[in-house]
């Protein structure tokens, strides 16, 4: 076998990595994409519409602000489904990143609200001075930085020391699983740094405005839709990129990507950085449409039912993640609301109803219906 030469270039072209594994599209003939695209644009749009005009004129503030928190759930489960379902890291612990740019956020405003003085709970707590780590997040635009920094850079980190190890499958799973356990004992040990197990809530002011005023909820609400709409439309066109048919072969065989010569840690650790970012500005964004940021919001079991909510709507598809935690959050409000005793197991009834009818989730389902439609005309 004759060895390659040194210096050069042994990576196979993008292309024979998409044909060492089946592209899940590749069945749609040249003629049908752009029909295809165009009922995608037309979908979006529609969805746009109902979202940005229909929903703020029929929904009564209390109704508009849980769509708020769901949407904001939405953009995580994007993350989970671009990480999960597009490269296959299943991450149990997007909880962190949420929590990160959660609390960036909720010091802010902190800060913001004490006017100078300490913040509220730490008062109550008997702290004498402001902590060193506070202290920047009083700066507006470095506070904002941080909502995305922070997650990203830890997930640089974690991602670089454990995908060049080449773990992966399970062991990946709980290794995210056990940080965001391992945050939440962090975050409550602390009381007088984060509020433990109350976190930090009371926000009175948002940029100037009274965020407990339905102006400003309705403002908030109409940026968490507009930031959903944007983040998705970006990670579309990522999984469309030539990035993102390498992380579609990294998923379906990561051995062979790397036999071809390109290196799948890095394509899964930036993959992971992404999806961390968006977890990071969506906990951002829940801060002043909830009022409060926890460790009970960030720990083992939201991050379990996030990934749950992408399952059932469709973990292989965009659209189907963000579809699948607006469906979840929607159906625990209305169990909770009208069976209090019983919502739990409603909720895990319509887990196991929609993964044994499909197991794509709802958007497989979808596309299935889609597929047999065309194949009969």
């Amino acid at each position: 076998m004759t060895a390659p030469v040194e210096g050069a270039d042994t990576r196979a072209p993008i292309e024979s990595a998409d044909a060492a594994v089946p592209d899940k599209g590749a069945g749609a003939t040249a003629p049908g994409r752009p029909v295809r695209r165009w009922q995608g644009a037309a979908a979006f749009t529609a969805v746009a519409v109902l979202a940005l005009v229909v929903a703020p004129l029929l929904l009564e503030p209390f109704r508009l602000g849980l769509l708020a928190k769901y949407l904001c759930y939405a953009i995580v489960a994007l993350g989970i489904g671009l990480a999960w379902g597009q490269g296959g890291m299943l991450t149990l612990g997007q909880g962190v990143f949420f929590g990160l740019g959660g609390y960036a956020m909720g010091m802010y405003l902190k800060l913001n609200d004490a006017g100078g003085d300490l913040p509220d709970f730490m008062v109550w707590s008997g702290v004498e001075e402001l902590p060193a780590l506070w202290k920047p997040f009083g700066n507006p635009v470095f506070a904002l930085t941080m909502v995305v920094v922070l997650p990203v850079a830890v997930a640089l980190l974690l991602g670089t020391l454990v995908f060049r190890q080449r773990v992966r499958g399970a062991y990946f799973a709980i290794l995210t699983q056990a940080l965001a356990a391992a945050l939440v004992i962090l975050l409550v040990g602390q009381q007088g740094l984060t509020g433990g197990t109350n976190g930090l809530t009371n926000f009175f002011d948002f940029f100037g405005r009274d965020v407990a005023a339905d102006e400003t909820q309705r403002g908030l609400y109409l940026l968490v839709a507009v930031v959903l709409g944007v983040l998705y439309l970006g990670a579309r066109q990522l999984v469309r990129s030539r990035f993102g048919r390498l992380l579609l072969a990294v998923r379906d065989g990561e051995d062979r990507v790397r036999f071809l010569g390109y290196n799948p840690a890095t394509v899964k650790t930036l993959t992971f950085a992404v999806s961390a970012g968006m977890a990071g500005i969506a906990g951002a964004l829940f801060v002043p449409v909830v009022g409060i940021i926890s460790p009970a919001l960030l720990g083992v079991v939201p991050s379990l039912e996030l990934v749950v909510a992408v399952a059932v709507g469709g973990r292989f598809a965009l659209a189907g993640a963000v579809l699948g935690a607006v469906v979840m959050g929607y159906a625990r409000t209305y169990f909770s609301e009208e069976l209090p005793d019983a919502w739990l197991y409603l909720q895990g009834a319509l887990f196991v109803l929609v993964m044994t009818l499909a197991p794509k989730g709802i958007a497989g389902l979808a596309a299935g219906l889609v597929r047999r439609r065309e194949a009969r005309a």
